[in-house]
């Protein structure tokens, strides 16, 4: 393996150890809280609904809560690490080492996606307590997992390089992010809407994530899932040259 490569790998199995050796804070929350969502939205609420395009309502709005945990743990392991280095300082000793900018972006990004996909498994198995869970496009389900949950990790970096205080953090993901993804049909479906809502809601990019690990799952789509997840794609790969310009200046990084 090539020094740089062992810079990285590096890296990465620091910010990796950072989360899981406190699994009380990066783990247990999203298990309570997903707990709540299923008792609340698939049992009680659940029963009164009934089935949603052809499922049970608690299959239904299972995807979009995968979505929320997963996309949520991204960025917030993404941004808090970034800017936590620049807080203390140890940033530093980061991007002055002889590792490329493109391998610390990599790092970052890897770790905290890392983060969002171990998320979404536990939700999962979460959800599998209350209800059934068939996988029918597999291949589907986890390219929308990785796509979506690197391109919320590259946008993390993004925030801790911005931010300028802890409460930055907390608005971006509680005041930006869950709004934008409790309105892209995680409990509901866009037939229900009104055709000038419905209109409205595809320019949420969540609808497309959502409905793209909805159709992995469970097979129900609105959208073409293919051309969703090359849009995302696309997305991810923007915003990880963004982060890497961004380093390149050194945005965020100096005084």
């Amino acid at each position: 393996m090539s020094a740089s490569r062992v810079q990285v790998a590096t890296l990465i199995r620091r910010e990796i150890l950072r989360f899981v050796r406190r699994p009380y804070n990066t783990f247990l929350p999203p298990i309570i809280t997903n707990t709540l969502y299923f008792s609340v939205f698939g049992i009680i609420l659940g029963s009164r609904i009934g089935t949603v395009a052809g499922v049970s309502y608690i299959q239904f709005v299972l995807p979009g809560l995968v979505v929320l945990g997963s996309i949520s743990d991204a960025f917030e392991n993404a941004s808090f690490s970034v800017f936590h280095g620049r807080w203390e300082d140890y940033i530093d000793a980061v991007t002055t080492a002889p590792m490329s900018h493109r391998g610390v972006v990599a790092a970052y990004v890897s770790a905290s996606a890392v983060r969002g996909l171990l998320t979404a498994v536990l939700i999962v198995g979460v959800g599998l307590v209350f209800t059934s869970a068939p996988v029918t496009h597999p291949f589907h389900l986890v390219g929308f997992l990785v796509v979506t949950a690197v391109l919320f990790a590259g946008l993390g970096v993004i925030g801790g390089l911005a931010a300028t205080d802890f409460d930055n953090l907390t608005v971006m993901n509680q005041f930006i992010l869950r709004p934008l993804v409790f309105f892209g049909a995680v409990f509901y479906s866009l037939d229900v809407l009104p055709p000038l809502w419905r209109t409205v809601s595809l320019l949420n990019p969540m609808v497309y994530m959502v409905d793209g690990v909805r159709y992995g799952m469970i097979g129900v789509t609105e959208i073409d899932p293919n051309v969703s997840l090359a849009v995302l794609t696309g997305a991810a790969v923007a915003v990880f040259l963004l982060n890497l310009a961004l380093f390149e200046r050194g945005f965020g990084l100096t005084e």
